[in-house]
């Protein structure tokens, strides 16, 4: 007899062999649900597995398991990521973004004291065990009085700007001094400027005349210096240096003594006009006799200003209380034709720029019958620098403005202009300037908060032609982000602002571009112990 299994185990067959026949016999074995390939199968997963279920067993109760009694935390541990949804740096995050949401309604507790810096606040939640409700707290009340901490700090840094920027410099004052007082007493000091051979030419238009207005002897020298350096016409350039009566003995021994090869200088002081006298520009008078004008530009510059501001508006509000806005000197362009009766064009220069190309190019500029030849300043790639339109300058809430002026309309860059003085004579921008000064003296200083560019904005309103931005690049006195690219590719470079290269607030990576200029060897410059910048 012989019994075979069949391969799928459902059917037995038995074979018997009677009188040399064969008899067969089948036999069907009940239908089973599992079978012992699936068994085998089962039971090789479960020993693959079953260790590592006993670890993370092990783990998750040695984590405190214990304490977490949602199937979503047992998940987060256990499962594997298709089934429990966020992971655990997720979750993390999810349950910081509704803490932090929270702290918006807290109420920080009055005279709390909080962590002054990272390195306390992380000491104080590792050991207090601060639960949720402490933990915003301290999170909300550190950030606002870091916040406060920053601000303090930026208002003081604008206050001290500010005082650097008015004062006049140790080594500046030391170099005025020893000039004037060798004016005094060195003849060649007091040499004609120009020589008397060489006047005529300070009236004739065949020349390209540069004019600054300055009080600051080395600023003055640099500007000059850079100027003739950069010109492919250095003996066609004259140069007329305006200052006050006080520096006029210092700035005129200096070019006397330091005199720019090849080119003209003349130093006059304002005193030497004999028609630029208060009688005959009352406005000046008003505006230096004024007691609200005096108040406004001599007072405490911090107990009229809101210490609670923006720190960039409170630096505007600072830089708007500078006593210079209220100097003759910083007036004197308006009164350009008048100055030069001979000239047809000049180019004006704030004493603040350094001169990198040749500016000669200006002349061949055709200025389409307007006066001003200026780089507009409400467009460009610097949005801070170059955004700048007549809402930036005006009081548009006062009518007087609002019914005369757009506050759209672009405003125009003082420092480095082309002026068509013929064309300008034919005009009423004086008039017109002086009429709004008295209008802003009369409305209490309140129509704008600058000296001296928003009166002009509005007097040369219909006769400003722009010229390429690449003439004149501005804000180096207060962008420190310029790219330096930039300023060597310009014409003219503009320190405009309160961080002027003389000074030590000045920014470092913008100061060679000034300081190249200066011959720190000079005697007078030495002895006043005027040091070049460290690197």
């Amino acid at each position: 007899m012989q019994i075979r299994l069949s391969p799928s185990m459902r059917s037995i067959k038995i074979s018997t062999r009677s009188n040399g026949f064969i008899d067969l016999m089948k036999v069907k074995v009940a239908a089973r649900h599992i079978s012992y390939r699936t068994l085998f199968h089962t039971v090789l997963i479960l020993a693959f597995l079953l260790p590592f279920v006993f670890i993370l067993t092990a783990v998750v109760t040695l984590e405190g398991v214990n304490k977490c009694s949602s199937f979503g935390c047992l998940g987060r541990r256990l499962g594997p990521r298709f089934l429990r949804g966020l992971d655990g740096s997720e979750r993390l995050l999810g349950d910081l973004y509704s803490l932090l949401d929270r702290a918006n309604y807290v109420e920080i507790p009055v005279g709390l004291k909080f962590p002054q810096s990272y390195d306390e606040f992380v000491y104080e939640i590792k050991h207090n065990n601060y639960d949720a409700n402490t933990f915003v707290v301290m999170v909300k009340g550190t950030m606002e009085y870091m916040n406060r901490e920053v601000k303090k700090a930026r208002l003081a840094e604008q206050l001290n700007k500010h005082y650097a920027a008015t004062a006049i410099p140790k080594g500046l004052h030391c170099l005025s001094l020893r000039l004037t007082d060798e004016y005094s007493s060195n003849v060649n000091a007091r040499k004609e400027l120009p020589p008397p051979e060489l006047l005529p030419l300070i009236s004739n238009n065949s020349y390209y005349h540069f004019v600054v207005a300055t009080d600051n002897i080395l600023a003055a020298s640099v500007v000059v210096n850079s100027a003739v350096k950069a010109s492919l016409k250095p003996d066609k350039i004259v140069f007329h240096v305006i200052t006050d009566k006080k520096t006029y003995p210092a700035m005129h021994s200096w070019f006397a003594l330091n005199p720019i090869s090849s080119s003209i200088v003349e130093v006059k002081g304002v005193h030497q006009f004999n028609w630029l006298t208060r009688e005959n520009v009352p406005v000046l008078e008003a505006i230096e006799s004024h007691h609200g004008v005096r108040n406004h530009y001599h007072q405490n510059a911090v107990t009229t200003t809101n210490t609670s501001d923006n720190p960039r508006v409170f630096a505007s509000k600072l830089q708007a209380r500078s006593p210079k806005y209220i100097s003759l000197l910083n007036h004197l362009r308006i009164y350009l034709p008048e100055m030069f009766p001979s000239l047809n064009k000049i180019v004006f220069l704030d004493d603040d720029v350094v001169i990198q190309q040749d500016l000669t190019k200006l002349w061949d500029i055709d200025l389409s019958g307007m006066v001003n030849g200026a780089v507009e300043t409400c467009r460009g790639e610097d949005r801070w620098v170059m955004s700048k339109r007549f809402r930036t300058y005006f009081n548009f809430s006062h009518p007087l403005i609002a019914n005369n002026l757009d506050p759209d309309e672009c405003a125009w860059a003082y420092g480095m202009n082309i002026f068509d003085l013929k064309e300008w004579r034919k005009t009423e921008i004086r008039g017109t300037y002086h009429h709004w000064i008295k209008e802003n003296i009369n409305s209490n200083l309140t129509l704008w908060k600058l000296g001296t560019l928003p009166p002009a904005l509005i007097a040369f309103r219909g006769h400003v032609h722009p010229i390429d931005p690449s003439w004149h690049l501005l804000g180096l006195g207060y962008q420190e982000k310029t790219n330096l690219d930039s300023i060597r590719n310009s014409a003219v470079i503009h320190y405009n602002g309160q961080c002027k290269p003389w000074l030590e607030i000045g920014y470092r990576q913008f100061q060679p571009f000034w300081t190249k200029h200066v011959n720190y060897s000079n005697e007078f410059i030495k002895n006043c112990h005027i040091l070049e910048p460290e690197d």
